[in-house]
């Protein structure tokens, strides 16, 4: 059972700072007021499930603030961590339009919150403005790029070491001109997302530190400064 919090916030949309260029957020002014009027503000404490695999769409959440995980499960139990949603993201898209369950399920990594849109009122919404429908397809498209990537990355790699190369230069933050990532996951999570096990990320790690390619600062939590990207890069199976 879920539990979270239904609220106004003191911002709206288009007064948010943390109001982004992703999606719904970079909407004209009037879209923009038009989705205002049909979202719910929702926090989503660290650990709950914003929606199961398996379960039928009931509409999208625009992440505001906070991580979610998107993650699919075997009937072993075994888990396999797909990626990591940041603030601006949308999730349930693709199972809205569809009217497919969730294909994954996502659960809040920190407290989160996010605004909920009906299913049947985000169709309605999506008929009425063109510019939502278009960025909507532009998200729609990107995310498959992504995932053709990522099944390259995890089924194609020759090593969990190039795997967790990869996984570190998606990170979100870990652009050219940035040495700081801050790292999401645990140990145990990062061996979900790569199939691998917790001792052999934890090898991993320190054979990253030994070698300068990564420092990892423990005074500031799950923070990573990248010391050597094209050593890393390298590692990925990156091209110079």
């Amino acid at each position: 059972m879920r539990t979270v919090t239904r609220h106004k916030r003191e911002t709206s949309c288009t007064t948010c700072k943390m109001r982004s260029e992703q999606v719904f957020c970079g909407l004209p002014e009037k879209a923009l007021r038009a989705f205002e009027s049909m979202k719910i503000a929702v926090t989503y404490p660290k650990g709950t499930l914003l929606h199961a695999e398996g379960e039928d769409p009931r509409g999208v959440f625009i992440i505001c603030k906070g991580r979610v995980k998107l993650f699919v499960s075997s009937s072993d139990g075994k888990v396999l961590i797909l990626r990591v949603v940041e603030p601006g993201e949308v999730l349930g898209l693709s199972s809205a339009i569809s009217g497919k369950p969730y294909a994954f399920s996502a659960e809040a990594i920190d407290s989160c919150e996010a605004n909920f849109v009906d299913r049947e009122d985000f169709l309605r919404f999506l008929q009425q403005n063109d510019d939502a429908r278009f960025r909507v397809l532009e998200q729609l498209s990107d995310r498959c790029a992504r995932t053709r990537r990522d099944i390259r990355s995890l089924y194609l790699s020759d090593s969990a070491a190039e795997k967790l190369a990869r996984l570190l230069l998606d990170c979100h933050g870990c652009r050219e001109n940035e040495k700081l990532i801050k790292i999401a996951l645990t140990h145990d999570e990062i061996a979900q997302a790569i199939d691998s096990s917790r001792e052999t990320v934890t090898r991993l790690f320190a054979e990253l530190q030994k070698q300068h390619i990564v420092e990892v600062l423990r005074h500031k939590g799950s923070t990573l400064v990248i010391r050597d990207r094209s050593r890393l890069r390298q590692m990925a199976g990156e091209r110079s």
